[in-house]
């Protein structure tokens, strides 16, 4: 079975699409290929993220359309190390037929290989994507408001789900 993952994404969970009124975010540019970005970002993220997995034994890595970009642009800013990312291409639109939850939880899946996972993710079909892959693993995603950002809260859930697991 492994190890249980975290798996984070970026947009709408570390980075929230409305300035944040608390939380401790900084306004950050970052300029992944040439393109610059103004990012919402709370170094108080990082030490969240890093107590849950310390204490439930789990592995961290980012299920983001940053990829490994993460590691240069967001990591530091948030607190985090340089991490395993579950190798996401770019959404190839309509014609694909699949909306942007269900393409993120193919690849998801496929990078989990069975293993007990949680997601923080902020896309509203996530949950029901991720369920109907074939072979995915013991998994909660906990649904973050992309307005909001990730929360106490949302690692609380997190933290209760690994320790059920851990049972």
């Amino acid at each position: 079975m492994g190890s249980p993952l975290v798996l984070l994404d970026v947009d709408g969970v570390l980075n929230p699409f409305t300035k944040p009124r608390r939380g401790g975010y900084r306004r950050h540019r970052c300029s992944p290929n040439g393109v610059t970005y103004k990012l919402w970002l709370s170094g108080r993220h990082g030490p969240w993220l890093l107590e849950l997995v310390r204490a439930a034994g789990a592995e961290l890595a980012w299920a983001s359309y940053w990829c490994d970009q993460a590691n240069e642009w967001i990591a530091p800013r948030v607190g985090l190390p340089e991490l395993p990312f579950v190798p996401i291409p770019r959404f190839p639109g309509v014609e694909e037929g699949r909306t942007l939850g269900a393409w993120k939880a193919r690849h998801v899946a496929g990078w989990t290989a069975g293993r007990p996972f949680v997601w923080f993710e902020d896309e509203p079909d996530a949950t029901d994507c991720i369920a109907g892959e074939p072979d995915v693993g013991e998994h909660l995603l906990v649904a973050i408001d992309p307005h909001v950002g990730l929360t106490e809260d949302d690692i609380g859930r997190a933290a209760a789900w690994l320790h059920d697991l851990g049972r």
